[in-house]
């Protein structure tokens, strides 16, 4: 369920790009109402007025907003103002890109992968491939050392069936598949990735029980026991993504903000992936791991129109 607060009656995309227009000009940027605007439309609301912006001022409001804003802030609503299919498109691009070691920089296309419909996969790879001249599956082969490549190549390449049906025999069976490759430290065995990226996500979920009822463990924490390498820690945020979306970002979002200095890249991208998807199941979540709110995690590493910005995307007034 979403957590975006859009008002029953809003203006016209013309009226809201006249809108955004004026906040624009002068000798400061009215950033409350860039955050009142764009932060309480709906995807299909926010590409409405990308649209008519241009057509009205023979100008992107995405250049617009880059001139305009700075920082954490101009990152956030940029991310947010673009079409879904779009961001997570350059969310992943900009992972790949970075190089950098270990597995955080992969999560985003784990969680496009595991955590979202489909359908919504399908459009990103179609985003990519407009965005980038080539195709997702193709930029993970060349940035992406194995294991990791197959696995990932695996995950975005595949079309589950989106439907909820399960066959209790087959869990049963692939469950001792999964069971067998784990325990003989075989993560990439052709089992393991044929079955974590074909299967529908229904059919996963019940995999993973009768995994925990027949081997009186879950399959992450086996997976773990495997040793703490990059295959067994992506192979754990496949799994949860699968099993409970919601845990996983509440996860992200902890994460973010302990210790010292925020992870704002990692805030801003968990809140605004999934504002309009399952923010408030991720808040619950959050309470119920952490005792407190993510509006008060945000309040206390967060400042200024950045923090205002996340919060309103959290359904909070400001």
């Amino acid at each position: 369920m979403a957590a975006v607060i859009v008002p029953e009656v809003t203006p016209s995309p013309v009226q809201d790009s006249e809108t955004l227009k004026k906040a624009f000009k002068g000798w400061g940027t009215d950033e409350k109402v860039v955050i009142k605007v764009l932060g309480q439309r709906n995807a299909s609301q926010r590409r409405k007025i990308t649209e008519t912006y241009q057509q009205l001022y023979n100008e992107s409001l995405f250049d617009s907003l880059r001139s305009e804003l700075s920082g954490d802030f101009m990152n956030a609503i940029l991310l947010w103002t673009y079409d879904p299919p779009e961001r997570d498109a350059r969310l992943i691009n900009e992972a790949l890109k970075a190089r950098k070691k270990g597995v955080k920089h992969l999560q985003v296309i784990v969680e496009v992968a595991c955590a979202s419909s489909p359908h919504h996969l399908m459009a990103v790879r179609q985003a990519y491939c407009s965005l980038f001249d080539c195709s997702l599956e193709e930029d993970i082969a060349s940035c992406v050392q194995l294991p990791l490549r197959k696995l990932l190549v695996g995950l975005v390449s595949s079309y589950r069936y989106d439907k909820e049906m399960v066959d209790m025999t087959v869990a049963k069976l692939e469950a001792g598949h999964l069971y067998e490759s784990i325990k003989k430290k075989e993560l990439d065995h052709n089992h393991v990735m044929w079955i974590l990226g074909t299967r529908n996500f229904f059919q996963l979920r019940a995999t993973f029980a009768s995994y925990k009822q027949e081997y009186s463990s879950t399959i992450n924490q086996n997976i773990l026991k495997c040793g703490n390498g990059d295959l067994q820690a992506l192979l754990s945020i496949v799994i949860l993504c699968i099993e409970c979306p919601e845990k996983h970002f509440a996860e992200v979002i902890r994460a973010a903000v302990v210790g010292l200095g925020t992870d704002e890249d990692s805030l801003t991208r968990a809140i605004v992936t999934r504002a309009e998807v399952d923010m408030v199941k991720i808040k619950e979540e959050h309470v119920k791991l952490y005792k407190e709110s993510v509006e008060d995690s945000v309040i206390g590493d967060t400042s200024g129109d950045y923090k205002n910005f996340l919060l309103t995307l959290l359904g909070k007034e400001i």
